[in-house]
């Protein structure tokens, strides 16, 4: 059985309805998934204008999506006039109540995996969200209540962080042993949610040359060396703390002796070896949630909204990603 997508456009006002409708264009991805299509028709109508295709839709309320991608009927099914490439508190609606929809789907199983188009966070503010990003918003919605982070996926390879948007003068005091240990754990089970089974975590120091025992700084040997011997002892094995700047290589090894996964210390510590080695292809996955969750990494791009030249890479890693996740939620349920 194909697990059902619940497939939302993301800002309206950006790239991402035009990125959906090349997605949908081959019809690659209903042949991967059961498609519940969020989005009014006049932005779909415009999306596929932009990328210069026609995709064939059913428009209705559906509980299981057909051979057809089914667009979902809901309050804003007819809504349009977006301003390309502008910040305003109507896109910032029209996004949260898509993504509240296609949780609302998730949690009632009418969908196994939920897959976004671009967000701006500015135009989410100014609509009504009153978290800093989407995954705390998500996390309010489903009244999670439990350790979530931002995963960061390229093809094989995905990275986590122990500390996220924070000054990097207050990393060193945030990172603590648990931390590291919840940080291995939430890894090792976002990674098992896509269906690899025993992944390989590599873990990260935070000091030039991992310290150099001691050297040039101690977190290496008083926390993070600490953190990675109790997620082992919780069951979640991992390896490190490796130096910062050979840890991508080391990860990436080709003999067999490469890993699945990388815990970072703070934010760019992962995102600049990520979006180096793919900034086009990225995938981001709000990890820890109780539904599995996708989308592209990349943001809006308002500068180039509505003609039609996004590289959709990133989309479709995203879709196939969710795809993944929702067939292994689909044998885990």
């Amino acid at each position: 059985m194909k697990p059902t997508i619940a497939l939302f456009t993301g800002d309206p006002a950006g790239i991402g309805p035009e990125l959906v409708a090349q997605l949908l264009a081959d019809g690659t991805a209903q042949q991967a998934a059961d498609i519940l299509l969020i989005g009014s028709r006049p932005v779909l109508d415009d999306g596929m204008r932009s990328a210069k295709v026609r995709v064939d839709l059913d428009f209705g309320a559906a509980v299981r999506a057909p051979a057809r991608p089914r667009v979902v009927d809901w309050a804003r099914v007819n809504e349009g006039e977006f301003a390309v490439g502008t910040v305003g508190q109507k896109n910032g609606q029209y996004m949260l109540d898509g993504l509240a929809l296609g949780l609302d789907l998730c949690q009632r199983g009418v969908a196994d995996a939920m897959c976004f188009a671009p967000l701006n966070k500015a135009a989410l503010r100014a609509g009504g969200m009153q978290h800093a990003d989407e995954l705390h918003y998500f996390c309010e919605l489903l009244d999670f209540h439990g350790s979530c982070v931002e995963f960061n996926v390229l093809e094989s390879l995905w990275t986590s962080r122990v500390t996220s948007h924070v000054p990097l003068k207050d990393v060193s005091a945030l990172i603590t042993r648990e931390g590291v240990a919840a940080g291995v754990e939430l890894l090792t089970r976002g990674l098992a949610s896509s269906g690899i089974k025993a992944p390989r975590i590599a873990v990260c120091g935070l000091n030039p040359h991992n310290g150099d025992n001691g050297a040039f700084g101690t977190e290496e040997l008083e926390t993070i060396g600490p953190g990675v011997e109790l997620a082992r002892e919780r069951g979640f094995p991992a390896d490190g703390p490796f130096p910062a700047d050979t840890i991508f290589v080391r990860a990436l090894r080709k003999d067999g002796a490469g890993y699945d996964g990388v815990l970072t210390m703070y934010h760019d510590q992962g995102q600049i070896a990520m979006k180096l080695m793919g900034f086009d292809r990225g995938v981001t996955v709000p990890g820890g949630l109780p539904i599995s969750i996708t989308t592209p990494a990349h943001g809006t791009a308002y500068d180039i909204a509505g003609r039609g030249i996004a590289n959709t890479g990133a989309m479709q890693n995203a879709f196939a990603l969710a795809c993944r996740m929702g067939a292994t939620r689909m044998q885990t349920a």
